[in-house]
């Protein structure tokens, strides 16, 4: 008999149809049966041993929210059967109703919780506070939609229980260490992070929308042509890096996708199609880490009249020093087209980055100054120096590709701009350990319509060094300001194409934001994660703000 190993976790979803992923114990057809009748199954494709289902869902009713089920040939593994948590309401599928706004919540950068009955040393998980508010009022206010941008699993900062299991499995003295090594390695990041009962219900009842970061490969990952050079030459980075692709492909990529995209997609039909698809999978997973522009890992989603492009910022980078762009041409391509596309037909566009466009003045001003050593424009010496800076100081944001910097510029003008302009343009990021509010100004008369704000909200749960606040907190002062032009001054960088200012932060904690959107109001709000009288987690709202009415 067939158990559920991971899942289910709902993916996809609109005002008829939704995917529910899951991970079983060995082959089989799964099957949701919704409480309406509605429903539908797949059988399971297998890579590294490993079985996997993505069932599409047909026949649902918008504007509902229906129970649902999860069978594996027959036999019922959803909702378990010794359920840890029997007071958790059931899991849900809501579809979006006609004319229905959209809630939208977003963070990123999340350890895995610790077991139950053990201390957290980073405070409460902010989606264990999640899952706790919605399961108190299930009828209650929830997201339509959960955006995890970035940094799901750290495969190179494992946890002791983690690192036990890795050492009895392989002799940690040899490279990678107590990082992972393969596809088998990345599943168990899964299962920790994943099989936390409060977060498996919640992934199961509220969709998810997902994209890689560093931490989901390794930090820094894809920081600079030399960078990718000197990882090649170790002799555990490819399997490393394939086995990161694989599992974000099975465990993220898939869900992002639509049943008309996966329909189309010929890496999943090969995965399927094959008794076991690793070595599909694989050779895809090759080509992708030896040619960024071989695969799309982006992607759009529409809410109602809400269009999310989620754009990959760490993978569709061009490397090579005198071309350095954080997306390929034919990925800037994609997003142009997407902003572009039916424009007057959303009243709000997100776009959803894992690294901040906009950051501390300070920070952009240094990482701009550092990409002009790097490039040469100085000589050899501060092109090593900058270099060495570039990887100690994590320099790679989208600051440190300047021309890309100034090409989103341009495209948010352009797509704010006009009578068909939307109400919001929202850059949607993390990373950064802290959130953030940043609205930009564009000079020369050249102002969109459009209210355009830098969103960043991270972590979700995750440690917070003192250094880390202090840093953050004198990186958007005046004194940091003037001390960032001086290293801009040194490097001829010349001014950036906007101008913006800080309106709201920094905060620090374990914290999500989301974004109301009705028509063509949008209202954001923080929470912070705390814990209650009786040890519980909540969410406490930390600022409400209108963007739009």
């Amino acid at each position: 008999m067939a158990d559920l190993r991971l899942g289910p976790l709902l993916r996809y979803i609109d005002g008829s149809s939704a995917t529910v992923w899951i991970e079983t114990s060995r082959p089989g057809t799964a099957e949701v049966r919704c409480a309406d009748g509605s429903g539908g199954s797949a059988t399971t494709f297998q890579v590294a041993g490993h079985h996997y289902a993505l069932v599409p869902v047909t026949g649902l009713t918008p504007g509902t929210a229906t129970p649902y089920e999860v069978f594996v040939d027959d036999t019922r593994v959803w909702p378990l059967p010794e359920e840890p948590f029997p007071s958790l309401p059931p899991s849900v599928i809501a579809t979006p109703g006609p004319g229905d706004g959209a809630r939208i919540a977003f963070g990123s950068c999340r350890w895995a919780s610790p077991p139950a009955g053990e201390p957290d040393p980073v405070g409460p998980d902010a989606l264990d506070a999640l899952a706790a508010r919605i399961a108190a009022d299930p009828g209650g206010e929830r997201p339509d939609v959960l955006l995890l941008l970035g940094d799901q699993v750290y495969a190179d900062e494992t946890s002791d229980a983690t690192r036990a299991w890795l050492a009895a499995r392989r002799d940690l003295s040899d490279p990678p260490g107590d990082q992972v090594a393969d596809y088998e390695e990345y599943t168990h990041l899964y299962y920790e992070s994943w099989l936390d009962p409060h977060v498996r219900w919640l992934l199961s009842t509220v969709p998810t929308c997902m994209i890689f970061d560093d931490h989901d490969v390794i930090d820094d990952w894809n920081t600079s042509e030399s960078w990718v050079e000197d990882m090649r030459a170790t002799s555990w980075w490819r399997e490393r890096v394939l086995s990161g692709l694989m599992s974000y492909w099975v465990h993220q990529h898939v869900g992002n996708l639509s049943p008309a995209e996966l329909a189309a997609d010929p890496v999943f039909t090969a995965v399927r199609e094959n008794r076991d698809g690793t070595d599909a999978l694989r050779a895809f997973a090759s080509a992708a880490e030896a040619d960024a522009a071989t695969v799309r890992w982006s992607y759009r989603r529409d809410f109602g009249r809400v269009r999310l492009l989620m754009v990959d910022s760490r993978a569709a980078r061009v490397l090579e020093e005198g071309k350095r762009s954080m997306l390929d041409p034919g990925e800037w391509e994609w997003l142009r087209t997407q902003a572009r596309e039916g424009r007057g037909s959303y009243d709000h566009l997100l776009v959803g980055t894992s690294l901040p466009w906009l950051l501390p003045h300070l920070v952009h001003d240094v990482e701009a100054w550092s990409s002009v050593l790097c490039h040469g424009a100085k000589g050899p010496r501060w092109a090593r120096l900058g270099e060495k800076l570039r990887r100690a100081a994590d320099l790679e944001h989208w600051s440190a590709f300047p021309e890309s910097f100034a090409d989103l510029a341009e495209l948010i003008a352009e797509t704010g701009a006009g009578p068909d302009a939307p109400a919001t343009v929202c850059v949607l990021s993390g990373d950064v350990h802290h959130a953030y509010v940043a609205e930009p100004r564009w000079p020369g008369g050249r102002e969109p319509q459009a209210r355009v704000v830098q969103l960043t909200c991270s972590p979700v749960h995750n440690s917070i060094p003192l250094s880390i606040r202090l840093g953050f907190r004198f990186g958007w002062s005046a004194p940091a300001r003037l001390l960032g032009r001086l290293f801009a001054r040194h490097g001829d960088c010349g001014r950036p194409p906007v101008k913006w200012r800080k309106t709201g932060g920094p905060w620090f904690g374990n914290q999500l934001m989301t974004l109301t959107t009705r028509g063509r109001s949008a209202v954001l709000r923080l929470e912070h994660a705390e814990k209650t009288g009786d040890a519980k987690a909540r969410l406490r709202t930390v600022r409400e703000t209108e963007l739009s009415r």
